[in-house]
């Protein structure tokens, strides 16, 4: 009897432009699956060069050290003999006409690089704008690899998402996978960057069975792990059998390797270097809200890491936002590495300054107080002496917030921490945030988080933890910016729960307002938020990235313009 077909899944963190580090990544996990006797393994796309490189594309000399690293990994090598390797990488397109770069994925075996497939189909929505820098495939590659014994047929991230019942919208004439199948393809690989949103990976689970079994060809499907820039990508790479069983799969947030029998006899799930996984624990209370805090957790890890910071700075209020944002960063980076700074007022409530405390105890980080009264208070002394007049209502709560800013990006410039700002996706959508104020800083950490979504997610927090890192107070007293004496939200706002069952609507359903009326809400209220929405625009352009875990998050998946005409 022939010996089972061994498949290896590499799931890699990898960085945009870091092709030695990458290959690092490549070789280690490459030589791991050989030694597991793997005789294929496959890593995500673009691996080579980190995903997504956006307008680095467009530099020659990126293109050259991408080839170069390929080529390097393809020469004959100790770490890869008698193993096919599969990984991503951008090819130019010699010749071609701008964008001259395809979207591609090497077959490496005995020492030298025996197919490329090409990506076929390019997203152009939310995130994606792969039409900008590639060239669609004109034709899907099937190419046998002698190792394994099998025709496989090379296929990247899109390529597979080709079933009518999964798609975000109509929008693809080819189906790539039936090309590849039809080819004589008797293993799909489809190596991927396909990024976080809620609910994704249990529907992506679900459409990859489906193409299985109605392609009747196992999937064996690598994604990419790890936080780049707004987008987190969340892993869960797998084995999937012909009739859509999940034979393998690699856990989410985590670098993994996958090893695996085609037939199911085999699995085993260990970390690139061969050490054994953490093992799961009991199920969360909500699952949802502790896969989102995951999400972010590894987003702000990264983001911080691999824009060269170590050290973090967080405005600590008392509230539910700064709380939930203090949280992630001690996770992500160690309390050790996180700064948390109370800055009260003269409005400021005594509970407030205690629970910013005892936020900062249970979570181990340093913490400082710098009250911002005498900044304030000569800050209205200057300009009633210089207008002969005070300061207005809303202008002096702005001055607050912004003298805020400027001490957190002091402290930033002093000990080199990033700031991370805590602003809310309910108050970024509506524009209830001060610019340079509040919205300082080089990451939103939850800023794609509606607020009643922030609570759910901070008692995960606390639920992770086996204790209550954030104080119950600070989830039952009313949310305020305390910017003015007995300020809450609701003065300025509707209830959390309609104005974000109304967000929803409208970010991330796109209805229309007569719509979103009719889910039983008062028309005026949906006029009122939505005008808000469309004039705040300006203050979201210059917010901070947005970690996004939504299926529309604000940032460079949602451009709406500033100036324009539309009204409601």
């Amino acid at each position: 009897m022939a010996a089972p077909r061994r498949i290896a899944l590499g799931q890699l963190n990898t960085t945009v432009g870091d092709f030695a580090g990458n290959a690092a990544k490549v070789r280690a996990a490459t030589a791991r699956a050989r030694a597991e006797g793997a005789t294929l393994v496959v890593f995500p796309e673009l691996a080579i060069c980190g995903y997504p490189p956006r307008d680095f594309l467009d530099l020659p000399e990126f293109l050259s050290r991408a080839r170069r690293t390929l080529d390097e990994l393809a020469a004959p090598a100790e770490w890869s003999r008698g193993i096919a390797v599969a990984v991503g990488f951008p090819e130019a397109a010699e010749g071609a006409p701008p964008p001259a770069v395809y979207n591609a994925v090497a077959l490496i075996e005995g020492g030298r690089i025996v197919a490329v497939g090409r990506k076929s189909l390019l997203p152009t929505y939310d995130v994606f704008d792969e039409t900008r820098y590639f060239l669609p495939a004109p034709a899907s590659t099937a190419a046998p690899a002698e190792g394994i014994g099998l025709r496989l047929g090379l296929s990247i991230c899109e390529d597979v998402w080709n079933d009518k019942r999964f798609w975000v919208r109509p929008r693809y004439e080819r189906d790539p996978i039936a090309e590849l199948t039809r080819a004589g393809a008797a293993l799909v690989v489809n190596v991927s960057a396909s990024p976080y949103a809620m609910g994704k990976p249990a529907l992506r689970e679900r459409m990859l069975g489906a193409s299985a079994r109605s392609h009747a060809a196992p999937i064996a499907y690598v994604n990419q792990v790890g936080g780049d820039d707004a987008l987190v990508f969340d892993g869960a790479s797998m084995l999937v059998g012909r009739d859509g069983t999940v034979l393998a799969r690699a856990p989410l947030f985590e670098e993994a390797l996958v090893v695996c029998d085609l037939d199911g006899g085999h699995a085993a799930v260990t970390g690139l270097a061969g050490e054994p996984l953490p093992p799961p624990g009991p199920p969360p209370p909500d699952p949802a809200a502790d896969e989102v805090l995951r999400a972010l957790v590894l987003g702000v890890r990264d983001y911080v890491r691999k824009c060269g910071f170590r050290t973090a700075v967080v405005g600590l209020s008392g509230g539910i936002d700064s709380a939930l944002t203090a949280c992630l960063a001690a996770e992500a980076l160690g309390p050790e590495n996180v700064l948390g700074v109370a800055m009260p007022s003269r409005y400021s409530s005594g509970h407030s300054r205690e629970d910013a405390e005892q936020l900062a105890r249970h979570l181990g980080v340093r913490f400082q107080e710098i009250a911002i009264e005498p900044m304030h208070a000569a800050f209205l002394a200057q300009f009633q002496a210089a207008e002969g007049r005070p300061l207005g209502d809303l202008a002096e709560q702005n001055v607050q917030a912004r003298i805020r800013g400027q001490i957190l990006m002091a402290l930033s410039n002093d000990t080199g921490g990033l700031v991370l700002s805590t602003g809310n996706k309910s108050e970024l959508a509506v524009g209830y945030c001060t610019l340079y104020g509040d919205m300082a800083g080089g990451l939103a950490v939850i800023g794609d988080l509606p607020k009643t979504l922030v609570y759910r997610v901070a008692r995960a927090a606390n639920a992770r933890a086996g204790r209550a890192l954030i104080p119950e107070r600070t989830f039952t007293k009313p949310p305020s910016a305390e910017l003015k004496p007995d300020q809450t939200d609701q003065d300025s706002l509707p209830p959390y729960e309609v104005l974000d069952d109304i967000l929803q609507a409208y970010v991330e359903e796109r209805l229309p307002l007569d719509a979103i009326v009719a889910r039983g809400h008062d028309e005026g209220t949906v006029r009122r938020v939505l005008r808000m929405v469309v004039a705040s625009e300006y203050k979201r352009r210059q917010a901070a990235p947005v970690l996004k875990v939504s299926e529309k998050a604000f940032g460079e998946g949602r451009r709406f313009p500033i100036a324009h005409g539309y009204r409601y």
